[in-house]
C-alpha cells in the first residue's frame, strides 16, 4: 500500500495575503514537524493549490486511525504553541476531516495531486466502494502513480475548541486523493472518470481541485536530523 498506516488527518483553508507569508513559515519551521513527532504519526505532506479552494492543503498519514483520538495527539491540542493559536486565528474556510484509508493503490507518491469529494449515502455506500476499488487503478493512466480513497470518521472531523475548522454537513463525505507527475494527468483522470460521462454510477462530486506538492516530511527525516 503507498501510503503508510490506515489513518490520515487532512487539513485545508485559506489564509489572508497579510498572514500569508508568517502562516507559510510556522507550517515549514514548526507545525509539520511537531505533527510528526507525535507518537503514531508517520509522515506529512503540505500542498499548495494548482486549481482548487482552499489554497492550502496538508496531509498527515498515522500508523492507524485510532492515533488521531490518542492521548499524545490530545495532549498536543491542548498545549498548542503561542505560534499555533496566533496562526490557527486567521485560518478561512477550515476544513478538517479524520479518515480511514480503505483503498490505497499505486506505488509511491506525486508531485501533484487530485483531490475528488464525493458525498455516499448508507444506501449506496457499498456500492460506491466497489466501484472505486475498479476506478482507482492507476496503471491504466501515464503519469499517475497511486490512488486512494479516505472514508471520514464523523465524530472525530469536528471542531474542537482548539480547531477553528468549518462544521459543515459533509462530516461523511469521502475524498478521493490522485497521486501524479504532473496536474495533466491528474486533471485528466478527474474528467475522465469522475466529471464526465464515465462516472457513473457516481454524480458530480460535491468538489473537485488539483494540487502541486511544496514539501513532505517523514518520521525518519526527524530521527535522522
Amino acid at each position: 500500500m503507498p501510503l503508510a498506516g490506515t489513518g490520515m488527518l487532512l487539513t485545508s483553508m485559506n489564509i489572508d495575503a497579510s498572514d500569508e507569508a508568517d502562516f507559510n513559515r510556522w507550517y515549514d519551521r514548526e507545525h509539520l514537524e511537531e505533527r510528526v513527532a507525535i507518537e503514531g504519526f508517520l509522515e506529512a505532506r503540505r500542498y499548495v493549490a494548482h486549481a482548487a479552494n482552499p489554497k492550502y492543503l496538508s496531509l498527515y498519514s498515522t500508523a492507524t486511525l485510532e492515533v488521531l483520538d490518542s492521548p499524545a495527539y490530545r495532549a498536543r491540542l491542548a498545549n498548542q504553541t503561542e505560534w499555533s493559536r496566533r496562526t490557527m486565528a486567521h485560518f478561512k474556510n477550515m476544513l478538517r476531516v479524520v479518515a480511514r484509508i480503505t483503498i490505497s493503490k499505486g506505488t509511491g507518491r506525486g508531485a501533484a495531486l487530485g483531490l475528488v469529494r464525493l458525498r455516499p449515502t448508507p444506501d449506496n455506500a457499498g456500492a460506491w466502494r466497489d466501484a472505486l476499488q475498479e476506478k482507482l487503478a492507476p496503471q491504466d493512466r501515464e503519469g499517475i502513480i497511486s490512488m486512494h480513497l479516505l472514508e471520514t470518521e464523523p465524530e472525530l472531523s469536528e471542531a474542537t475548541g482548539d480547531i477553528p475548522a468549518v462544521r459543515n454537513e459533509g462530516a461523511r463525505d469521502w475524498f478521493v486523493l490522485i497521486d501524479g507527475t504532473h496536474v495533466g494527468a491528474v486533471s485528466a483522470v478527474i474528467a475522465e472518470r469522475f466529471t464526465g460521462p464515465a462516472a457513473a454510477p457516481f454524480p458530480l462530486p460535491v468538489s473537485v481541485g488539483t494540487y502541486n506538492l511544496m514539501w513532505d516530511l517523514a518520521k525518519s527525516d526527524i530521527a535522522h536530523s
